[in-house]
């Protein structure tokens, strides 16, 4: 996903979570006069949405797709993909910039992903490169068309848009990831270390990626490094545990 500026409240991150626990329940989310703050609207609120979203009124010119983004990012960090998806389309096509409009694909397509739905994923990115191939968002769309190819089973034609994203921004920690993750895959561990090692340095510290780089070292041969690096990997599982036991106590 784009990193947006933080703002007061939007401290959640979207890296994780799968799906959601309430069936979807469709409605439409039209273009709103932005005008109003997206922290200080409740997102899962339908009524208020539909209020604001009324494109029967609203000119296009009128609409602030920059805040719409927002408020589709305000529904990824509650896992409501599929009304993410819905409300960055809305910001994509009322865009009056590129890179907006490429912010907004980007977004669009990681939301699709979250939902499994790897075409229509992948779709999404390809439009953002589309828009702008070397535009601010275009390595993103790089690394999250890999991912979402890979998982469609175009193997072949993820690694080179892998490969491509960390040539457009070598310092970008996930595309680091992505690429050693495809070089383990494909039986290329020294080629993988070197890409994990990269994405550490960048800040990319998550379980996988220590998990991706113990398995490149015991391929290697090198089992008592991966074994410290396991350990690594499971103490980082363990504090992320104990983050979400204590939030679930706070909400009680």
């Amino acid at each position: 996903m784009t990193d947006r500026e933080p703002r007061e409240g939007a401290d959640h991150r979207f890296s994780e979570g799968q799906g959601f626990d309430d069936p979807y329940e469709g409605f439409d989310l039209d273009p709103p006069e932005l005008d109003v703050d997206p922290t200080e609207v409740d997102p899962v609120d339908d009524r208020v949405l539909v209020d604001l979203l009324d494109d029967a009124n609203i000119a296009a010119d009128r609409v602030d797709a920059d805040a719409l983004i927002d408020v589709g990012l305000s529904y990824m960090g509650i896992n409501r993909f599929e009304e993410a998806v819905d409300a960055f389309e809305r910001a994509a096509r009322f865009a009056d910039d590129e890179t907006d409009e490429q912010e907004a694909r980007v977004n669009q397509g990681v939301a699709h992903a979250e939902l499994e739905e790897w075409d229509a994923a992948a779709s999404a990115h390809r439009e953002a490169l589309y828009i702008d191939e070397d535009g601010p968002f275009a390595a993103e769309a790089q690394t999250n068309l890999a991912y979402a190819l890979w998982e469609y089973g175009k193997t072949e034609e993820a690694y080179q848009h892998a490969e491509d994203a960390v040539r457009k921004d070598k310092r970008l920690p996930h595309g680091w990831y992505n690429l050693g993750f495809m070089e383990n895959e494909q039986g290329r561990h020294e080629q993988a270390l070197d890409a994990l090692d990269n994405a550490i340095r960048l800040g990319f510290k998550q379980a996988d990626v220590y998990e991706e780089k113990a398995r490149a070292l015991d391929e290697l041969g090198r089992e008592e490094e991966a074994t410290d690096v396991v350990e690594h990997a499971e103490e980082i599982r363990e504090r992320q545990e104990e983050r979400l036991v204590d939030q679930e106590r706070q909400r009680e």
